[in-house]
């Protein structure tokens, strides 16, 4: 299992910033995504990052707005996000892929889940 804890969520307004942090401990993984779940929604995917490698994908809701990165040494990824709306309120995942493969873009494709924080972004 990988565990995985993340940081960073908070109160913005429109058109602010925030930068989620997730570290990553325990076995091996091979890709790390983003997830959000708004209250009443479905958990959707929010933007990936392969590793090794560093290909990266974005859901189009956050395409232009957002970037995923990554720290080989520290096991972390960041997802830098500006021009928030309050469409992006939700509550923020970071998730595991420990299998090899294309580049997962949904929740079912990872392992191992984070606890979640959340971002609410005011009007």
């Amino acid at each position: 299992q990988v565990q995985l804890l993340e940081s960073g969520g908070g109160l913005v307004q429109a058109g602010g910033s925030l930068r989620l942090s997730c570290a990553a401990s325990g076995r091996t993984f091979y890709a790390m995504g983003w997830f959000r779940q708004a209250p009443g929604k479905e958990r959707e995917f929010v933007a990936a990052i392969r590793w090794p490698g560093g290909s990266t994908a974005y859901a189009d809701s956050v395409k232009g707005r957002s970037t995923i990165s990554r720290d080989n040494a520290k096991n972390t990824v960041d997802l830098q996000m500006i021009s928030l709306k309050p469409e992006d309120t939700a509550v923020y995942y970071c998730a595991a892929e420990r299998n090899w493969g294309r580049l997962a873009t949904t929740a079912e494709e990872y392992d191992d889940w984070g606890q979640g924080t959340q971002v609410t972004v005011s009007s």
